[in-house]
């Protein structure tokens, strides 16, 4: 579905695909240990989303990983092409 919003269980706002993959650009050109990390993020984003939803969602994300690393949550399977899908 064109538009459909992503969001974590614990995110009170929905994220679309775009805005995640802008955030992931972002993140990964920064890195994690970057001083003011999140106002830099996003402002990379064009400011479509505030330094504080940018490091909530963040935090919503690992603690997503959290729970799934824990075995408390199904891993996730991913329609995907190539070796990367996993079994």
């Amino acid at each position: 579905m064109s538009g459909s919003r992503i969001s974590s269980p614990n995110s009170n706002s929905g994220w679309s695909r775009k805005e995640n993959k802008m955030f992931e650009e972002a993140l990964a050109y920064y890195g994690e240990g970057t001083p003011n990390l999140w106002d830099k993020v996003s402002s990379a984003m064009g400011g479509i989303k505030s330094a504080e939803e940018v490091r909530l969602h963040y935090e919503d994300l690992v603690d997503d990983v959290k729970m799934i690393e824990s075995g408390r949550v199904q891993y996730p399977k991913y329609k995907t092409q190539g070796f990367w899908t996993r079994g």
